[in-house]
């Protein structure tokens, strides 16, 4: 059976950035923190961990690397609540940069007089 088999364990999930493959015993070992965090920066709303048929949270690789920048500011000293929004301003800055990127590319397309 091949990686890219549906059929799989994974159901053809492996390379999904947003499929909640990870346990919170393994979220936190990935981490190199403890369960109490990730159960705090979801009370904080920075992710909701989606929940396995018995109701066990369940973490994506996307919601991993959100909480990994998340530790490195609580790190540095920065109270968690402070650090989870922080990190949403991030995320909401750079989806509204790879927007405005969108608008000029499709301006530039559809007037390259103006562009030169």
């Amino acid at each position: 059976m091949t990686a890219e088999s549906p059929a799989g364990p994974l159901g053809g999930h492996l390379d999904d950035d947003d499929f909640p493959a990870y346990t919170m015993g393994r979220a936190a070992d990935m981490l190199g923190t403890t369960q109490g965090f990730l159960r705090a920066i979801g009370e904080a709303r920075l992710i909701t961990p989606l929940r396995s048929a018995g109701g066990h949270r369940r973490y994506s690789r996307y919601q991993l690397r959100i909480a990994a920048r998340a530790r490195e500011l609580v790190d540095q000293g920065t109270p968690i609540e402070a650090a989870c929004r922080i990190v949403i301003l991030e995320d909401q800055l750079e989806e509204a940069q790879r927007i405005n990127a969108e608008y000029r590319h499709a301006a530039g397309s559809a007037n390259p007089a103006a562009a030169a």
